[in-house]
């Protein structure tokens, strides 16, 4: 290739893309929780030891885990909830109950609950993870942000797919994740 079509090449790529007007429509915001690709509720039993609970969360890669008594949902537990509330305080987590340190009755959503409702209920409350239940408040599914992410990068997928090699910002250090 000649030099000066690697140059113009080199030049398109790091040009600000031109922006096409494109947002989430009331339609994609309308469609049922069922549209995601959410994961399968895990959980454990209020009586679990946090050492189980973080055992279990390790062993399914997961941010959280359901507690469940005779098939309800009693509450849930998350990794922000043992940063937060256990991490540094017990020297020995194989006596202390995960329910002591889950969230009782948490906001849950139905798989008929549109997405737009979904996204409001994290925003606004800060939830990172929301449980979804059937009608008789059973899990049936865990709903993450991950899950959502997912979805918008199916929805957008050239703007999130195709981005330069090289970000427009560069820092000096490595920073977090």
């Amino acid at each position: 290739m000649p030099d000066e079509e690697l140059e113009d090449e080199l030049q398109e790529m790091y040009e600000e893309p031109k922006r096409r007007e494109k947002a989430l429509s009331n339609d994609v915001l309308r469609l049922s929780l069922k549209a995601l690709k959410l994961q399968n509720a895990i959980s454990v039993s209020p009586a679990a030891t946090v050492q189980e609970a973080v055992e279990q969360m390790q062993k399914s890669k997961i941010g959280c885990l359901l507690l469940v008594e005779s098939k309800k949902l009693e509450g849930i537990f998350t990794e922000r909830d043992f940063l937060l509330k256990v991490a540094g305080l017990f020297k020995d987590l194989s006596s202390v109950p995960v329910s002591k340190f889950s969230t009782p009755d948490p906001e849950t959503l139905r798989m008929d609950d549109p997405i737009g409702f979904a996204l409001h209920l994290m925003h606004v409350g800060g939830y990172r993870h929301v449980p979804v239940v059937n009608e008789k408040n059973e899990p049936v599914a865990v709903l993450s942000i991950k899950d959502v992410v997912s979805f918008l990068s199916e929805y957008f997928p050239e703007d999130v797919l195709n981005q330069p090699p090289k970000p427009l910002r560069s820092t000096s250090e490595r920073e977090g994740a």
